[in-house]
């Protein structure tokens, strides 16, 4: 049933994407030459001279989108990454387009302007459109259509992660139905899905429960064992996902290259070096100078409430933390607490009912305004807007000793977001999961990857979930 759901919707993206293409050339010629919103055009051309636009788009919309995945079935699909594909194809379909008219017809008499115009409306309403559908399909997954039965391989603190996040995207329309593992555990309950047993019954409760997907989430089992769990889903059509330990080398950072002919395995290069790192900071500079600009009123309005809330302190908390090759630097905050929260404990970590913080302190928490000087300490060269968030030498010293590779994350600027934070990883989360998120980023970054985290950051400041 779920195949069917997949293939029905994928044919009903297509047709959308291949009707948004056609409505992008109309739409074009109505702004070029019947609006008058634009300067009079030099030759007035009849709609019937862009059939053939629309017919060639019609044809290379579906090739180019399909060579491009974009039909691929996905249950957990990035909108942004959605977006740059969509942009990237459809500009491929239009070059294509241009080019092929331009032989077919032997002189290419089109009005420039509205080919650029069909370009950007057609990427704009084949966004539109495909972000409705997704929504929609959303709401009806939620819904229990389309929905696919999960068992989980697992019963640590990763299987209760993958549990927590699924309940948190409903619209995924995963069903936990549950739990397998190596050394069934006493609890008969995890997160509230049922154990059901040892992995050897991984193929008999498959075929009983019409298990669609298994999420293989142990991470102590050996190669030969999940190769073993995987034998015995062979005579069920069973999608098999494994979520890798944190301590992995995550497969992303992996790649072959050749030291004169001799093939070479790479398993870490970062990302951030030569231009790459001008590019970022360029980056930063002009995101911080803006948000400084647009936010000033805000900033003034809080640093007056704070004073007032709280008039037995300083505005700002400026705090030693450890950012890029180790090195410590005053990282600026908003100040959230009583003064003087920790001459008494020393170095505490943030909880969720916190009595140290003052009720203006968790406001700002929540919603992480209380982090907005930073972009101070991004002008001045200390921060970056993404990267690992900086903790202060107390814990690095501590997560050091017990988490490896942690190190790792003082290779690249600190940031104000992240993203292990975009992920849900805020607040008292699993370090070894953040350290695993920070890690990626740094060996996996782009400038493309540096504004979806930021974006993605604005909905998750505005949900405020797991920030205290």
């Amino acid at each position: 049933m779920t195949r069917k759901i997949d293939l029905i919707f994928g044919l009903i993206l297509l047709c959308s994407d291949v009707v948004a293409a056609a409505l992008s050339v109309y739409l074009a010629y109505r702004l070029r030459f019947r609006t008058g919103l634009l300067p009079p055009a030099v030759e007035f051309h009849q709609w019937s001279v862009y059939w053939g636009i629309v017919a060639l788009e019609a044809v290379l919309v579906p090739v180019v989108f399909f060579a491009a995945g974009l039909y691929r079935p996905k249950r957990s699909n990035s909108r942004m990454d959605e977006v740059y594909g969509v942009f990237t194809s459809f500009s491929i379909t239009s070059v294509a387009t241009m080019a092929i008219s331009a032989f077919i017809s032997g002189d290419f008499n089109y009005s420039r302007a509205l080919l650029g115009l069909s370009w950007l409306v057609g990427v704009a309403l084949i966004v539109v459109f495909r972000w409705t559908l997704h929504f929609a399909r959303a709401f009806a997954r939620s819904h229990g259509l389309g929905g696919v039965n999960v068992l989980l391989v697992g019963s640590g603190d990763m299987a209760r992660f993958i549990i927590q996040n699924i309940r948190q995207s409903p619209g995924l329309g995963y069903r936990p139905i549950g739990i397998v593992s190596r050394q069934v555990p006493d609890a008969r309950r995890i997160e509230g899905v049922p154990v059901l047993g040892d992995v050897e019954m991984v193929g008999d409760l498959i075929q009983k429960y019409r298990i669609g997907e298994l999420i293989i989430a142990e991470p102590d089992l050996s190669r030969g064992e999940i190769l073993e769990i995987v034998a015995r889903c062979e005579k069920s059509q069973v999608s098999i996902r494994v979520f890798p330990d944190v301590f992995q080398i995550m497969t992303s950072g992996v790649g072959i290259s050749d030291l004169n002919g001799l093939p070479m395995v790479s398993v870490r290069d970062l990302a951030l070096r030569g231009w790459n790192l001008t590019i970022k900071r360029g980056m930063d500079l002009v995101v911080s100078c803006v948000m400084m600009v647009l936010l000033s009123p805000l900033l003034l309005l809080l640093a007056l409430l704070v004073k007032v809330t709280s008039p037995g302190g300083s505005v700002f908390y400026v705090q030693e933390r450890v950012g890029l090759d180790g090195k410590p630097f005053p990282c600026m905050k908003f100040r959230t607490m009583r003064p003087n929260a920790e001459a008494a404990t020393g170095p505490v970590w943030a909880s969720q009912s916190d009595p140290r913080r003052t009720p203006l302190g968790g406001f700002m928490r929540r919603y992480s305004l209380d982090e907005l000087p930073q972009f101070i300490n991004v002008l001045l060269g200390e921060m970056s807007v993404v990267g690992p968030r900086p903790e202060r030498q107390f814990f690095v010293e501590k997560f050091s000793q017990i988490v490896p590779r942690y190190q790792e994350r003082h290779k690249e600027k600190a940031g104000i977001t992240g993203w292990a934070q975009i992920h849900g990883l805020r607040g008292n989360s699993s370090i070894e999961e953040r350290t695993a998120f920070d890690l990626w980023y740094v060996e996996n970054w782009t400038p493309w990857l540096d504004i979806r985290i930021m974006l993605g950051t604005l909905i998750a400041a505005l949900r405020g979930d797991n920030a205290y």
